[in-house]
């Protein structure tokens, strides 16, 4: 019988799915779109029900029909979900609010202050590898704990979307060492374990998940499970992780020095590193796998931006067709956007400001401009973003040395050739960019013993590289001045009164 691997990723906006064989071929893939609740500014929310499980159930019985095998054919699943996220489940995994998501979701700074001054920014640091940030879960879980306590005290459990989606599977409530790192400050990344005394005051530990490497296998899919899915009972889970990493997986980011570029709803870079490797302007974990680490950061917005756009910039622009036209018309305005500069912080900023307070701004506008300048330099002031990570990186002696892109970003060649311009950086473009789901297909390989690591070049060949080019260098260079100085500038107003700027607390 043939070997297949099914892989399905629960995003911001859409959750994907694939079947795929052992040596990398998609034998089917599929879709389902869903929205994010957003109840008030700087919320931002999911119905876990509906958006996770409803549609991972539902995508699974499809691709169980459509792809051409038995189910008993599928020797493994793979999750993943946006992350970190916070949700409170009770005692049989049922959903007792909407998902708090991730760092988009800046209804905690209160407390990552508070937490901040209590612990120490230095023993955070050094205790945990992370600041507290917008993207931290236990602040958010402090911040239910007195706003919502009649929840917080039924809470069996506070989860992730891939805790949530594992136990649904198999009974089994884990998380993978990876999304644990992001849970801080309950994490302790250099004992792989839970910080009893950081927990202490936010959360006891009985109510956290058990921890596991992302390709260790959590357990089989239950009969109720198979019923609602169309898989069969007893085919093994893995663990599971956040959906960048698993991404990064999928476009064979695998050995210390290689970076994943994900254009998602959100920019997010994730750098493989032999050693541990701390900063208070990024995020720092345990890898996928034992002996390896990882440096993380992420924009605010990125496709979440580009959607705001559309939506309010190209009414008159049939939706099916609109981000095409939108990628004409930026390709139509020269490098540099006729001398707009845009800063995308239309949700705050994740790393390296840590700011939920920073405010996006459309600079230089005058009567010349039209439509096209304006998104090109949307797309452009993504693109400074990302060159403000990597120079941060560079900071510290972690530069990469290969950057893996990936996602919805990788099609628009206006956008993709604006990063590697900014940046001064290649892009390494692999054959399947489908991303996250395809990478949970291959951890599951990974998980039940028939594919290793390395073996993802196989499985997804590199077919491409956009390269910088070095004419528009110094229209980029002056351009990324004037992005940096115009935050530095006004930085103070773009706080609420009587509130100071606190740098690098979320």
């Amino acid at each position: 019988m043939s070997r297949a691997y099914l892989g399905i990723d629960v995003g911001t906006y859409q959750t994907k799915g694939v079947v795929v064989s052992g040596t990398g071929e998609v034998l089917a893939a599929t879709n389902r779109s869903h929205r994010m609740i957003v109840p008030q500014p700087g919320w931002a929310e999911h119905d876990a029900e509906r958006d996770w499980w409803g549609e991972f159930a539902s995508i699974a019985r499809q691709l169980v029909t459509e792809c051409g095998l038995p189910a008993e054919a599928i020797r493994a699943v793979g999750a993943s979900g946006i992350g970190p996220c916070m949700l409170p489940v009770d005692a049989d995994n049922r959903p007792l609010m909407n998902a708090v998501l991730y760092g988009v979701d800046t209804r905690a700074h209160e407390e990552i202050a508070e937490l901040t001054d209590r612990i120490g920014a230095d023993t955070l640091l050094q205790r945990t590898g992370n600041p507290l940030t917008s993207q931290s879960v236990g602040p958010k879980i402090l911040w239910l704990k007195r706003h919502r306590p009649e929840i917080y005290r039924d809470a069996a459990a506070f989860v992730n979307s891939t805790t949530f989606l594992v136990e649904r599977l198999t009974g089994q409530r884990v998380l993978d060492h990876y999304s644990a790192a992001s849970f801080q400050p309950l994490y302790d990344p250099a004992r792989h374990d839970w910080a009893d005394d950081l927990c202490a005051g936010i959360v006891e530990r009985e109510r956290l998940p058990e921890l596991l490497w992302t390709s260790e296998i959590a357990g089989t899919v239950t009969a109720q499970a198979a019923a609602e899915t169309g898989l069969a009972p007893g085919t093994p889970v893995i663990a599971g992780t956040i959906d960048a990493a698993a991404e990064a997986v999928s476009v064979g980011v695998a050995r210390p020095g290689q970076m994943m570029l994900m254009y998602g709803s959100t920019i997010f870079m994730i750098l493989v590193t032999a050693d541990p490797a701390r900063d208070r302007r990024l995020w720092s974990a345990p890898w996928l796998f034992p002996g390896q680490y990882a440096l993380m950061s992420g924009l605010a917005t990125s496709v979440t931006l580009t959607q705001w756009f559309r939506e309010q910039f190209a009414r008159d622009l049939a939706k099916d067709g609109a981000m095409g036209r939108l990628a004409e018309e930026a390709a139509a305005s020269p490098p540099g956007a006729n001398g707009l500069i845009v800063l995308p912080y239309f949700s705050g900023e994740r790393t390296p400001l840590h700011d939920p307070h920073a405010k996006g701004m459309i600079f230089g506008l005058d009567l010349t401009h039209s439509r096209g300048d304006v998104y090109r330099g949307v797309l452009e002031g993504i693109a400074y973003g990302v060159r403000h990570v990597l120079e941060t990186y560079e900071d510290i002696g972690n530069r990469p040395d290969e950057i893996c892109a990936v996602g919805g970003g990788t099609n628009n060649e206006v956008w993709s050739q604006a990063v590697s311009d900014a940046s001064g950086e290649a892009q390494v473009l692999r054959r399947e960019t489908i991303g996250a789901s395809f990478g949970n297909a291959f951890l599951a390989a990974v998980g039940v013993g028939d594919a290793a690591p390395a073996d993802i070049d196989s499985w997804n060949p590199v077919v491409g590289r956009v390269e910088p080019r070095a004419a528009h260098a110094g229209t980029y260079d002056r351009g990324f001045g004037t992005y940096r100085e115009l935050y530095e500038r006004t930085r103070d107003l773009m706080r609420p009164p009587a509130e100071p700027y606190r740098d690098g607390i979320g």
